[in-house]
Formats: structure tokens, C-alpha cells, sequence
């Protein structure tokens, strides 16, 4: 990676462990992390308990929020990793609250307004990682956070997510991409298995074409790592 900054932001849906993996690889490599509004966002849970009402205001939080720490990053002098990016807002949330009814179409056209205004003052990231998981398991972990705002999260919506990630990752063009199927990976607490995931991001970043989004390396996990 020789002496230049790295921005890696990871994508994925509520509940892959976004934020147990940024924390573990800004240890691992000495990265700056950058994580997105939970605790202080004034909005989620409010939306949670109603869609409908809170969806446009919450989306306008996130992006501001995501573009602000995007920024930083990017002005930065250090590497970084962040949690969540925020092309992840236009392409995947605001996208499936407008086509599932929960945002107006008017309220959708003026947010992707303000995004694409924002986008075109960022650089992406040079690595883009998506960590991905079924929903069964996305079930799992959100349960064991037990965070009460999220126990009522319908499955559709979940699930509706995680389509929209696979659409959106087999489009992206803005860099280099790496997929981590991690339904049979315990990174937190098997070492081999974080390992496994810190040598496939040091591959993909060694990589000749790492800015072209045609290559997009896949962590192979041997078998006996399974479980």
C-alpha cells in the first residue's frame, strides 16, 4: 500500500456487524474509523415505530451526517475506514422506502436532488466493502443487540435491503469492491476468521487494477474454517 492514504468504507445491511468489523480492522491496521449516527440520531427510533411520517427527515439526517464524516475523511491526512458510506443512502434506504410507499414520491425526487448536489463534491472511497448476510442470520444478530427500536423491523424491509445491496454492488463502478459472504464467518471471535478477512482487503487494495471496478475479489474461506 506503500506510504499513500487508504479510505475503505464497508456497506451492509442492519445487523452484518458494519461496526464490530470497522472497530477490529482501525485496531488491526491503525486506521482512523468513522461510524454513523446511532446513539444521537434524533430520528430512529421514531421511524421504526412509524415509517411513513419520519422516513424523509431520517434520511436527510443520514445523508448529512454521512457526507459531513465523508468529507473529513477525504480532507484528511490519515487513513480511514468508515461504517456505512453514503451512497448507501440513495442506492439502498431511500430507494426502498419510495418503492415500498413509505416515503412520497415528491419528498424521493428532492432528497436524490440533494444527493446528487452532495456526490458531486466527494471522491469514493478506494475500497468498498460489502459485508453480507442472509436474513435468518441478520435476524440473530439484531435480536442479540436488543436494541428496542429494532425488534419490530418486518422481514420484508430486511429483506428488501438485502436485494437492494446485491443490486446496487453488481452495478458499482466508482472503485474497487470486495464481497464477504459472511453467514459462516465469526470474525469477532475466531481469529482465523478476521484473519482470513484482513488478508483478502490487504489482496484487493495490492491489486494493479485497484481502482477499476471490473475486478471484484471474493474472500475464500477454506473449509475447515466453516462452522
Amino acid at each position: 500500500m506503500g506510504t499513500d492514504k487508504i479510505f475503505i468504507a464497508i456497506a451492509g445491511n442492519i445487523g452484518t456487524g458494519k461496526t464490530t468489523l470497522t472497530n477490529m480492522l482501525s485496531e488491526r491496521f491503525g486506521w482512523e474509523a468513522h461510524f454513523e449516527a446511532v446513539a444521537d440520531n434524533p430520528y430512529l427510533a421514531d421511524f421504526y415505530s412509524d415509517m411513513s411520517r419520519w422516513a424523509f427527515p431520517l434520511q436527510v439526517f443520514f445523508l448529512n451526517n454521512r457526507f459531513r464524516a465523508h468529507q473529513k475523511i477525504t480532507q484528511g491526512f490519515n487513513s480511514a475506514i468508515q461504517d456505512r458510506s453514503i451512497y448507501e443512502d440513495a442506492n439502498i434506504f431511500a430507494r426502498n422506502l419510495y418503492e415500498q410507499g413509505q416515503m412520497e414520491k415528491r419528498d424521493y425526487h428532492n432528497y436524490l436532488e440533494l444527493y446528487e448536489a452532495m456526490a458531486g463534491f466527494i471522491n469514493p472511497p478506494d475500497l468498498m466493502i460489502y459485508l453480507k448476510k442472509s436474513l435468518p442470520l441478520l435476524k440473530t444478530r439484531i435480536a442479540m443487540r436488543g436494541r428496542d427500536y429494532e425488534k419490530n423491523i418486518p422481514d420484508e424491509y430486511l429483506s428488501n435491503l438485502n436485494r437492494y445491496y446485491n443490486d446496487w454492488m453488481a452495478s458499482y463502478d466508482l472503485g474497487n469492491k470486495l464481497i464477504i459472504e459472511s453467514d459462516h464467518l465469526d470474525f469477532k471471535n475466531n481469529p482465523a476468521h478476521f484473519e482470513e478477512i484482513a488478508q483478502g482487503i490487504l489482496s484487493a487494495l495490492d491489486q494493479k487494477d485497484l481502482f477499476l471496478a471490473s475486478s471484484t475479489p471474493k474472500v475464500s474461506i477454506s473449509p475447515q474454517l466453516r462452522f
